[in-house]
Parts: C-alpha cells; structure tokens; sequence
C-alpha cells in the first residue's frame, strides 16, 4: 500500500464493493452482518484498502485482534517461512517447536508466582469452553457465574454466560445449566446509584446474595470475569472490585478465571489488564491480538488445574496450529521490541482529552472511560437521566464511516462507541482518526 492515511476516491460503497455485496446477498446468511460495505483487499498497520482503491483509518482493529497492526513485516515474514516447512501434524499427533515455545512465553508472561501450563486452541470461544471445562474437572463442581454485561462467545456456554440478550441470546435457549449472574461493576449506571471509589464496592453484595438466593458457594467452581468489559460498553472493573472478589473466591474455593480475550497483548497498557489490579487469577484466557489476525487463543492456568484431566480429555485438531503459533511468537517479541503496553497507554493520553473536550461541548457524551488505548464514550438523550441514545450512536458511526474512519458501536443498550486503535498506528493517523470522529459528532 502506497497511501499513509485516509483516501476516498468513490462513493461507499464504490462499483466494486457493490457488485461483491450482490454475490454475498445470494449466498452469505443475513444473520452473518458486517459495520462497513465495502470489501476489503489490502491492509497495513492501522489502514485498510478497499476493492475500489478507497483507505480507512481503522480504529476497530479486527475488534481487538490487531494490536500490533495490520500485517506486521515480521509476522508476514515467519508466517511464509513456516508455510515452506508445514502447515498443520495436529499436536495431538505429531508435535512441534512453535507450540512448546509459545506456551512456555505465555507461562512465563501470565501473572502468578507459581508453576503454569498452557494448552492453544483457535478462539476465544473455545478458550473460554476449555477454561470452564478445566475448572469443573479440577473443583468437581459445576457452578459457573458471569457477569451481566458480560461477553464470552457464541458457542453454547459463551452465549449462556454472555449478558446481553440481542443479538446474542434471542431465542436461542435453553442455556447451560448452572450457569449464574450478577450486576457488572457499572459505575456510569451504578444500581445501588453509589458513587466511585467511594462506594466500597458494594456492587459485590449481588454476589453474596446470589449464595444465598441461587446457588450456595460450595457448589461453585469458577467466576469468570473480564477486566474490562468489552462487548458490555468497556466498562472498567475497579482494582478493589478485583481484590475483594479474590477474597471471596479463597474464602470459598471458587476458581478465578480471568477472559483477557480483548484485553490482553498490551491493549490497556500492560500486557494483561488484570495486571492493573495486582489480582493473579487461576486460569486466564488469551485469543484476539495473539496472532495478529490468525486464528489462535490460549488457556493458561495453575499447573495443577491444568494437569487435573487424564490423557486425551482435552484437545483440538487444529488448536496450536504451527503457523498460528510462529506469528504468535513474533507478536510477544514485536510487544517486548516496540513496548507496545507502554504505547497503549501513550495512545490513550491522547485520545482522553479529546473526548473530555468533545464532552464539554456536547452533552449527549454521557461517559468516557476505558484503560490504555481500550477506549469508549457513551452517548445519550440526556445527561441528567442517561437515558441511551443508540439511534445518535449509530449515526455517528455512520458518519466516521463515510468519511473514511471506522469505529464500532458496544454496550448493553447499543449506545457506546468504543475505539481499538491498532498501536502501531502514526502520530497523523491518530490526529486524522481524531478530528473525523470530532466531525462526525458535530454533524
């Protein structure tokens, strides 16, 4: 790609786009829906091309997933080596080097001063499934609690501890039996309508209330929780929520896995998010920026939980797969390289003060929060009630879009537009990003 930064050269979409859109309304499922029309044929660091020669600024990165940019030189690079040696033995089979060597990385990054394994898979789904599977092996208990603007996949168990109800759980019951909720530390919509930090977390009263009124807590053998919600609107779980929930989980024996699926590889400004609260979970969860776009994820936890399944209980054909895993390898040293934590956060003190600027002139900017360069602003009616406004939201977004930046839209009430900014991307990117999303607000 020759352009540096947004170049519109057609209407959206252009011919090109609009031709492919009629071959994917024949044969692509309506349910299967898309944030842009146009179709994509190169991308770089934070640019994506389309068919008809259009540049957008990507600020969605894949929704997480390419933290270290579109097509990294190195990743490109590892990536076409590997595929002149092999393409897949399926580990279960015939192991290989990659796989051994990025668990042993991902063990040695994950926080806990004690003995680790990790098992690959492919997504953050399966991730999930296999964390949950492992921590009712180990426990010998079957209670799993989530929280209410929760996302964990689409798979069965994903979408039974997932929160929202459309477009993710509409009809699609019965869920996962002993599956259980509580209110997500919502500070924008507190229900208890306290105020942080001085609220002493009192949100984790739902949970002390939920052994008494659902399930008792010997019969629970993880929560599962993000350290920012993604899905849910970026809502940012409080260190102290984190510090006494590991309270609650020791004191009665409960598994604390942390999904750092889109937090994770440097997104919040550390390498986990969890790590903001100084808590070590007992499994964590990784997928999304993993392997730069290519299908990968990982559940790390306790070496003891880890081994507590006989042989051949856990496994997948193409989980680990040897390509997946040397642009895995190449991704933990680009973080380690370019400090891209470190530029997370940079990128985040930049984008802050735009947005509380933003806020001070338009009053339907109701919130604005995040952690690193994970940011979010939630638009509503009115301030004083926050009521949500997602049709404002939507036209927003369809603004940035036309001229030529593409955000995405989150939250429980479809009304937070959040930002996943590839960390890579320039100085005037960012700045151009910045003053198309200020446009589209004022228009």
């Amino acid at each position: 790609m020759e352009e540096k930064n947004v170049t519109l050269k057609t209407e959206l979409p252009g011919p090109a786009s609009k031709k492919l859109g009629e071959v994917r309304e024949k044969n692509v499922p309506k349910g299967l829906t898309s944030l842009t029309p146009v179709y994509a044929s190169e991308a770089e660091g934070a640019l994506i091309k389309d068919v008809d020669g259009n540049v957008f600024l990507d600020f969605v990165g894949g929704i997480g997933v390419l933290n270290a940019g579109h097509c990294p030189p190195e990743v490109v690079k590892a990536v076409k080596e590997q595929v002149d040696k092999f393409l897949h033995t399926c580990f279960q089979v015939a192991p290989y080097e990659p796989y051994v060597k990025l668990a042993e990385q991902l063990n040695q990054l994950v926080p806990g001063d004690f003995p680790k394994k990790t098992m690959l898979v492919n997504s953050g789904a399966e991730a999930v499934e296999n964390a949950v599977k492992l921590a009712r092996r180990y426990t010998q208990k079957t209670g799993i609690i989530s929280l209410d603007c929760s996302f964990h996949g689409r798979t069965y168990l994903g979408m039974s501890l997932t929160g929202k109800v459309k477009p993710y759980r509409y009809q699609y019951g019965p869920f996962v039996p002993d599956t259980y909720k509580i209110p997500s530390p919502y500070c924008y919509r507190c229900l208890q309508y306290k105020q942080y930090p001085g609220c002493n977390i009192e949100c984790l009263e739902f949970l002390e209330r939920l052994f008494i009124t659902q399930a008792e807590p010997e019969k629970i053998a993880a929560i599962i929780i993000e350290p920012v919600e993604g899905e849910g609107g970026f809502i940012v779980t409080p260190p102290e929520y984190f510090q006494k929930l590991r309270e609650i989980c020791d004191k009665h024996n409960i598994l604390l896995i942390c999904d750092e699926i889109q937090t994770g590889f440097g997104r919040t400004g550390k390498f986990l998010g969890m790590e903001h609260s100084g808590v070590v979970p007992d499994i964590t969860t990784t997928a999304k920026s993993m392997g730069a776009g290519l299908p990968i994820s990982g559940v790390t936890g306790r070496a003891e939980i880890m081994d507590a399944v006989g042989a051949g209980e856990i496994g997948t054909t193409y989980g680990g797969n040897p390509v997946a895993c040397v642009a895995a390898l190449e991704v933990l040293k680009l973080m380690k390289e370019k400090n891209l934590p470190a530029k997370s956060q940079d990128l985040g003190d930049k984008i802050f003060p735009r947005l509380k600027e933003l806020q001070a002139k338009h009053s339907f900017i109701g919130d604005i929060r995040g952690q690193g360069a994970m940011v979010a602003f939630e638009v509503v009616k009115d301030p004083e009630t926050k009521e949500p406004d997602p049709a404002k939201t939507t036209q927003i977004i369809g603004n940035c879009i036309n001229s030529g930046l593409i955000v995405l839209k989150a939250g429980i009430y479809d009304n937070v537009i959040r930002m996943l900014v590839p960390l890579v991307v320039t100085e005037e990117q960012l700045a151009s990003g910045l003053d198309i999303l200020q446009s589209a607000i004022e228009k």
